[in-house]
């Protein structure tokens, strides 16, 4: 902006003629100047995020018949209708984690046509909203990641991450930011797109009659039990843990500006740096959604899939890799992300097809 200004700044002859040449001359008109006030304005729009109050409503009124189906699952449900419910979490669960985040976000892995169906069908159990929406903003977090920009907050604290950023609308920039997002790869897979094209009659038939009517239908639960336990309890529960895929990071990652004994999460919690990890390195099947590496439940799932040949090329970066990129990005002053990606390429091209059955991991 100084290099425009001075382009149309006037020259320092046309100055001296413009000077006053008495008491009574009058001084050149100035041309006026945008007020900071006013670019400051224009920016709080830019940025300012309104209630979305359809959602707002509807998640009152879900936590609401949430916690009333925590009553109900003690007092009027079934051991099946239980298992049920459990199972229909689990597999919404993964279908967000294994499915959406770490193979269509992330590209993680590859997985063949039949293992892709499956999880899309897994996420659409989830009732997050299609793939490519669940995607396309997610990368946008990892994009602007602690910046104003990201949609979850990422710059702030846990409530705004977990919860405010999923009741309000996008800013006027962060909805063309999210237009912007390179989504290619998703446009190119035909069960992602047909799930998008399809989405809402799936989730009406799967996320909502699918729980409902089969506890009613197939072994005579009451009503309270299906409404109440297998649909809106399990809601609730896939909900928060979807959503803090995009807030775990104030919860498991450590921060140098606060100390873990400040709050009595310690005791509960062991914080460590696999969240920032993850954010610096998003390509590695291995990191866990909720601050783990090389545990869990969807990296056993991942790892299960690759041993019976339906997930293939599975991304990760070894310790040597770690350290050879260290010493490249040192030696090269090239940015240390990219040396690190490069050395761990290079490294996957020496390890075995099997190598997720091997113990050996980044430490």
């Amino acid at each position: 902006m100084a290099d425009h200004n001075e382009n149309f700044a006037p020259s320092a002859e046309h100055l001296k003629a413009q000077q006053p040449s008495g008491d009574g001359a009058t001084k050149p008109d100035q041309p006026p100047q945008p007020t900071e006030t006013a670019s400051v304005s224009s920016s709080s729009r830019d940025t300012k995020r309104e209630a979305s109050w359809p959602s707002v409503l509807f998640y009152i009124h879900l936590n609401i018949l949430g916690v009333y189906g925590v009553f109900v699952l003690f007092s009027h449900t079934s051991l099946i209708t239980c298992v049920f419910t459990f199972l229909l979490t689990l597999f919404g669960i993964l279908g967000v984690t294994a499915g959406a985040h770490r193979l269509w976000a992330h590209r993680t892995y590859e997985a063949t046509a039949l293992l892709r169906f499956t999880l899309m069908i897994c996420q659409t159990l989830a009732g997050q909203g299609s793939i490519y929406d669940w995607v396309r903003m997610h990368r946008l977090h990892h994009e602007k990641f602690r910046t104003v920009d990201d949609p979850y907050y990422s710059d702030k604290d846990f409530m705004h991450a977990q919860v405010f950023a999923n009741i309000r609308k996008l800013s006027p920039r962060q909805e063309q930011l999210l237009a912007a997002v390179d989504m290619s790869d998703l446009e190119a897979d035909g069960i992602v797109m047909f799930q998008r094209r399809f989405y809402w009659a799936m989730y009406l038939v799967l996320f909502v009659l699918l729980p409902i009517n089969a506890p009613l239908e197939y072994w005579g639960d009451t009503v309270q039990a299906a409404i109440f336990v297998a649909f809106s309890l399990r809601y609730l529960v896939v909900l928060n843990v979807a959503w803090l895929i995009n807030s775990a990071h104030f919860v498991w990652g450590l921060d140098k500006n606060h100390k873990q004994s400040d709050s009595n999460m310690v005791f509960l919690v062991t914080k460590s740096y696999w969240p920032q990890y993850h954010y610096l390195l998003p390509f590695d099947y291995q990191s866990g959604e909720f601050g783990n590496y090389g545990s869990g439940c969807t990296t056993a799932f991942i790892r299960i899939f690759a041993a019976i040949g339906q997930a293939t090329k599975l991304q990760t970066i070894t310790t040597e890799a770690v350290k050879r990129g260290l010493t490249m990005a040192v030696d090269s002053g090239r940015p240390i992300v990219e040396c690190l990606k490069q050395a761990g390429a290079e490294e996957m091209c020496n390890l075995k097809r099997e190598h997720y059955l091997e113990t050996e991991r980044l430490h």
